[in-house]
């Protein structure tokens, strides 16, 4: 199938990340550092709208869906929903970013209900500071977790770790021990600036260029992508099975290939991580008969897109913090 969601630049995106809801149960240093603060009570997409409107994404073209949150597992009908997903036409890969919680005892159901990919958040491979990080002391049974994983028909496994100065920026040995004979992809994340962090970032910013620098210095060599893979560049080495992977917001081309549009867990259409704000799809969702209205917006909507973000002016725009929309 062609796919008909192409913008003003000839960017196409086969790539939706959905958020299933903002609530997280972990308190991450740079995204949730005084945990989930419920402002409203809010009612996130059911599963008859989520249905409805990776049904009319397929239609356009969008084989490749990715939950997140939040944490995306807090939902209750979370099998459900991968199942319901896994049901509509034209969707290859469903992918899911987690924060590990209960992962050992639930990443068999996950997958026999139709999961393919599987990013887990792991910013710090020393118990002590992982604890510190995420405020769980749940290291040892995320890696767990992440052993069984490697034991299932999943396509891909990444680690997720957010790069911090001073904090897990002279770890990567310890990474690379991890590498060495696990075939995962371990991709730093460089820290941005969302509208509640400013001294948080400028504390623990490092320039992905320095990891970088690090990599291919020591033997690493860049990988070609793949169809469909999102904004990491990702490192090789011949003595590893496993691959870095370094995800660089503030590089000058990060824009350039962009293949991902978002959709927030309370139905806004987002067209950038870091856009002013989302648009209202929600009313859109209710039937099936909406389908063409829908499709047409979503494809009228995508010309507005802009040709970068203005992470470098110090413009987050509209994204209070990375739970908000899902990353």
């Amino acid at each position: 199938m062609n796919n008909q969601l192409t913008d003003s630049l000839g960017r196409e995106f086969p790539y939706i990340r959905l958020s299933l809801t903002d609530i997280c149960n972990f308190s991450c240093s740079y995204c949730l550092p005084d945990g989930y603060q419920c402002e409203s009570n809010k009612e996130f997409l059911s599963i008859k709208e989520i249905k409805n409107l990776i049904t009319a994404f397929a239609e356009l073209g969008v084989w490749k869906i990715r939950l997140t949150g939040g944490e995306p597992t807090i939902r209750k009908d979370f099998l459900s929903i991968i199942k319901t997903i896994k049901s509509i036409q034209g969707i290859r890969q469903i992918a899911m970013t987690t924060n590990g919680y209960k992962l050992k005892q639930r990443v068999k159901s996950w997958v026999s209900a139709g999961l393919t990919h599987l990013n887990i958040s792991v910013d710090s491979l020393d118990p002590k500071l992982f604890h510190s990080l995420t405020g769980h002391n749940r290291l040892q049974e995320i890696l767990e977790g992440i052993n069984l994983a490697q034991q299932l028909p999943i396509k891909r496994i990444k680690l997720n770790a957010v790069l911090l100065k001073n904090v897990n920026s002279h770890q990567f040995h310890q990474y690379e021990t991890l590498l060495k004979n696990n075939r995962i992809s371990m991709r730093f994340i460089e820290l941005m600036q969302t509208g509640d962090n400013q001294k948080y970032f400028d504390q623990y910013h490092v320039p992905a260029n320095e990891l970088k620098t690090h990599l291919l210095s020591n033997g690493w060599t860049e990988k070609l992508k793949e169809v469909g893979s999102g904004p990491a560049i990702e490192y090789i080495h011949p003595d590893y099975n496993g691959s870095f992977g370094v995800i660089a917001p503030y590089a000058k081309d990060f824009c350039d290939s962009c293949n991902r549009l978002r959709v927030s867990s309370t139905g806004d259409f987002h067209l950038c991580l870091f856009g002013e704000h989302g648009f209202s799809v929600r009313h859109l969702l209710q039937s099936e008969n909406q389908k063409a209205e829908l499709k047409q917006t979503l494809c009228q909507l995508l010309g507005r897109k802009r040709k970068q973000h203005f992470l470098h002016d110090g413009n987050s725009g509209g994204t209070p913090n990375l739970a908000s929309v899902g990353g």
